[in-house]
């Protein structure tokens, strides 16, 4: 069946299905999201007179749980426009409109009997060949369908999101025995292009793949620390980024989970084991769970669990964590092991998890215990839950946020090393490990051309993971680079084109990538057609100019180098402008400062969805000096043509950079102008690369040409800057900002309206450009801007809206 998706029903509006519907909205399809109706009138209701046949009763519940989801942080939706794509109703009026939906999403109460009840209805009343799923994370899927029509169960299956589903890229897709074939690809299909999802095929087992490895993992890595005598903070720092993991580590997970998820799941996995899972006991709660449970603290829903957010007597919030022993809050203290402080040098994850488990203090004993237990039991799943490895991988680390899945980890600390290490322990993996071993295969993983194997164990050879074909993963061409330095990597991925990858700390620009810029852009003029500027980094496409080397000439006011490297940075944003081929631009997660600033140089940006972006330098008391300033002018003179006016225009620009805004997705990135509707936004940040890459390819097939620098900015000179300096000045009088900010700002407005003119008329780009590095040089000198940029080394976070 050739399936098109325009319009899909969610059934049920709590957190899950709130969010659900938000993220069908995000990709443009018109959503229909429904829930009870209230039993009783409210207090409110009454006193306004409304009755039970009113629309406000009856569609209260969807409408207060949708409404909640609205506000709600992190934002489920890219644009707050977007809510305007879903139609609220109740099962009682609107439930035969389903008849219209191509996909019908249910997300009720986790309740066989109601599930079935609701099921019951909807086979009445679909049009044959609706897609009908549930995102149940505890029922099994085959229960819920028994009793349906033919044409329900060959369209039934499991779509089981995580929360929140805009972030979160697991979608496990579970079948049952009577769904048509056709359905589970396309489900697969669907999931990982439309919805950006990393789709996992799973059976309709307890917990499916990623809950019952992830709540496994979890409650052992809270027994383990309970044995150990570890402290809640002790062990958020080892189980977080360091472990390439969350920054929330395991009890601020729980929290922000809730620990009565985690319970009920738990408690599931418990039930459904027996006979079927040999550490069926490990599901048992630890005592500390128990008693949190027990006295309903749940975490952040109930303002406590593992941790509790409080007021200290100066009105600023403290964050306390619990003490086991004394069940009360303590500040929290500074963590600190031998283990983490030797591998600190380490900046790669993979190679660091080596050095962890051979760690020999209490650290070095977590690692060693956690890891051997959560490998042990994952071997023995296999058959039961998978019968490849790579899916249990990209369930937890799609599930999780894991940067490693459980075999990737594995690896990374070597086979036999880990072997040893869990025999040590009384930890001994599936014999399947052992055969794998025996016959001459040390690894879970390999690349070949270019391709990345998985070890394969019915038939004991390593076979290709599926739907690579898709993505161009740079980890797997380490023999395709053709030129690299300390901070960069130059790769040809093929068709003529070249991909330039930044490898500095948080992908900061200073020299060596400036170089990779100006050498990826000389070499593919030379032998290929095409640049891409993309990486693979979880943190950040690229934080910014390296600020620490700016700082020190700054502090020496050694001005000319400043100058220097300033104008060297300018004209590499130019050059990327204006090359002979196409350059196109991969940003995702960070793009900041001159992250943002070669963005908008680009010749076509190709941005993932999750891509918080925007010209955040006022923040340590500068103003764009990579062109940010410049092109920011030069794309309000465009919007001038359109005949908008032109100070409002302008107005929002210098108020973007002034505030450091930055994008909350590439959709509002979008309405900020920072990218343009010839730009491209990738759901899938696995594709990103490889979309990339075609956008190069077609801007080289159609004809690209060099551009033209540009003569023709419309400016406003002195009637601009009048205008933004009594807005500076009045914001001053009011206290909203500094003497600095003023500062600032007035220099910020000096080069956006190019500069002291007598009346608006058109100027050059390498005008506009040298105001910018003019500005910048001056605001280097100021005390106050050195104080910014120290604050920002010694441990501050880029300024953020």
């Amino acid at each position: 069946m050739n399936r098109s998706i325009r319009k899909v029903a969610v059934l049920g509006s709590g957190i899950m299905g709130s969010r659900i519907a938000c993220h069908f909205a995000n990709i443009g399809v018109e959503v229909l999201l429904l829930d009870i109706v209230p039993k009783d009138l409210n207090d409110a209701e009454k006193a306004k007179g409304i009755t039970t046949d009113h629309p406000a009763f009856r569609n209260r519940i969807v409408n207060d749980s949708f409404q909640a989801t609205l506000k709600a942080t992190p934002a489920s939706l890219y644009s707050p426009a977007f809510a305007s794509r879903i139609k609220l109703g109740n099962f009682d009026d609107n439930l035969a409109d389903i008849k219209n939906y191509d996909w019908v999403i249910e997300v009720v109460v986790e309740r066989l009997d109601i599930k079935r009840s609701l099921y019951e209805k909807v086979d009445a009343l679909r049009k044959p060949g609706t897609l009908i799923t549930s995102n149940t994370s505890g029922i099994p899927i085959h229960l819920m369908a028994e009793g349906r029509s033919e044409d329900f169960r060959k369209n039934f299956a499991g779509t089981h999101f995580f929360n929140p589903p805009r972030y979160l890229r697991l979608l496990e897709i579970i079948p049952t025995a009577d769904t048509d074939q056709g359905v589970v690809d396309f489900l697969m299909h669907y999931g990982e292009l439309f919805l950006g999802k990393t789709t996992v095929l799973c059976k309709d087992t307890p917990g499916f793949i990623a809950n019952r490895l992830g709540i496994y993992a979890l409650i052992q890595t809270i027994r383990v620390a309970e044995e150990m005598g570890l402290t809640v903070d002790e062990v958020d720092k080892l189980t977080g980024p360091v472990a390439g993991r969350p920054k929330s580590g395991t009890y601020r997970l729980s929290d922000v989970v809730g620990l009565d998820t985690t319970v009920h799941v738990a408690n599931n996995l418990y039930a459904s084991g027996e006979g079927k899972d040999e550490s069926r006991d490990a599901f048992v709660l630890p005592e500390i769970m128990q008693k949190l449970f027990d006295n309903k603290w749940l975490g952040d829903k109930t303002g406590q669990g593992f941790y509790k957010k409080i007021k200290d007597e100066k009105g600023k919030s403290v964050i306390l964590a619990l003490d086991f022993k004394t069940l009360e809050y303590v500040p929290s203290g500074k963590v600190k092991f031998e283990t983490l402080e030797g591998t600190k040098a380490i900046s790669d994850v993979y190679k660091r998890f080596g050095a962890l488990v051979a760690g020999k203090d209490k650290a070095g004993d977590f690692y060693r215990k956690t890891f051997a237990d959560v490998f042990k039991y994952a071997t023995f799943r296999i058959p039961e839950i998978s019968d490849e490895i790579f899916r249990i991988d990209q369930a937890i680390t799609a599930g999780f946020g894991w940067q490693y899945g459980l075999f990737e980890t594995w690896d990374a600390i070597g086979v036999k090393n880990m072997l040893a290490i869990m025999e040590s322990l009384d930890l001994k993996p599936a014999e399947w490990v052992y055969e794998m071993l025996a016959g001459g295969n040390e690894a879970f993983y390999k690349v070949e051309n270019g391709k990345r194997l998985y070890y394969d164990i019915p038939s004991k050879s390593y076979k290709r993971i599926p739907g690579q074909d898709s993505f161009i993963l740079l980890s797997n061409l380490s023999n395709n680079i053709v030129w690299k330095n300390a901070g960069a990597n130059l790769y040809d991925i093929g068709d003529g084109i070249l991909n330039l990858e930044f490898k500095s700390k948080m992908n900061t620009m200073g020299s060596e990538v400036i170089e990779g810029i100006q050498k990826g852009i000389s070499i593919a003029e030379k032998d290929f057609r095409g640049l891409v500027i993309g990486n693979e980094a979880a943190e950040a496409f690229s934080a910014g100019a390296n600020l620490a080397m700016l700082f020190m000439y700054a502090i020496e006011q050694e001005f000319d180098e400043i100058n220097l490297v300033i104008s060297q940075f300018q004209q590499t944003m130019m050059r990327a402008r204006y090359s002979s081929i196409p350059v196109v631009v991969a940003p995702h997660t960070l793009a900041l400062g001159g992250g943002c600033e070669l963005t908008l140089h680009a010749d076509k940006v190709v941005a993932h969805a999750e891509t918080y972006i925007g010209l955040v330098e006022f923040g340590v008391g500068l103003i764009p000096a990579g062109g940010g300033t410049k092109e920011m002018a030069l794309r309000c003179s465009d919007m001038y043509q359109a005949g908008d006016p032109e100070l409002n225009i302008l107005q929002n620009a210098f108020m973007n950079i002034a505030q450091a805004k930055v994008s909350t997705s590439a959709h509002e990135a979008k309405a900020m102008n920072y990218l343009q509707e010839k730009d491209q936004i990738v759901l899938n940040r696995s594709r990103l690369i490889a979309e990339a890459k075609q956008a190069a390819v077609d801007l080289a097939e159609n004809g690209y040409t060099q551009p033209k620098p540009r003569f023709d900015i419309k400016v406003q000179g002195k009637t601009g800057i009048a205008l933004f300096l009594a807005g500076i000045t009045q914001m001053r009088l009011a206290n909203y900002i500094s003497d600095h900010d003023a500062k600032i700002a007035g220099k910020l407005a000096y080069v956006i309206n190019g500069g002291d003119l007598s009346y608006p008329q058109l100027v050059s780009e390498q005008y506009l450009i040298d105001l910018e590095r003019e500005a910048f040089l001056s605001l280097c000198g100021e005390k106050k801007t050195l104080e910014r940029m120290q604050g920002l080394l010694n441990g501050g976070k880029p300024p953020r809206n």
